[in-house]
């Protein structure tokens, strides 16, 4: 069976023809999501039309777009309906996964989509690297100052408990104790 997916993103657009270029491709069920981001994790109608995909039937959408939030989750929409042997097919692209060249385009995608991940990676790693060199701090910043760090060690130093220091700092005891730890 084919089973077609329109989405429209505002109140102000109309699925009539994607509905209408479904119906042309031979659609059975068509379910529509109607001012509904694509953004949007939870699509009522995508959900709807997922769970009635069964084994030999294709899923219909007529763009990439209307599908997907993203390439990767396309890709992951599409693996999981090729677990379940249900094929997919976006009419403007000619992405057709029951067939060899349709697989074929949609694994290149994929290539694709997972190469420009690897370069995200790789670029904040660097621009990580290249702010640490230039002296910054990240996470949560440091609790007790120097000044404040300093004052403990001299506290501990004249005898004074975690406990009296934190009381002292107004601060935890978990926090001298990281500090200034008890084998100091």
């Amino acid at each position: 069976m084919k089973i077609g997916y329109a989405r429209v993103s505002t109140e102000a657009q109309s699925t009539e023809l994607q509905v209408a270029q479904l119906e042309a491709a031979g659609c059975e069920r068509i379910f529509r999501d109607e001012a509904v981001s694509g953004a949007r994790a939870k699509r009522p109608a995508l959900t709807r039309a997922l769970a009635a995909c069964t084994d030999g039937d294709v899923l219909i959408v007529t763009r990439l777009d209307r599908l997907g939030r993203s390439l990767s989750h396309l890709i992951d929409t599409v693996h999981e309906l090729r677990g379940r042997n249900v094929g997919f097919s976006s009419l403007a692209e000619s992405i057709d996964t029951t067939s060899a060249t349709g697989t074929l385009v949609f694994h290149l995608l994929g290539a694709l989509a997972q190469f420009e991940r690897s370069l995200i990676a790789e670029r904040t790693t660097a621009g990580l690297a290249a702010a640490r060199a230039r002296g910054v701090r990240f996470g949560r910043p440091p609790v007790l100052s120097p000044a404040q760090l300093e004052h403990a060690r001299i506290l501990y130093g004249l005898g004074k408990s975690h406990r009296e220091i934190a009381l002292l700092l107004k601060i935890s005891r978990a926090t001298i104790y990281r500090a200034l730890p008890v084998n100091s």
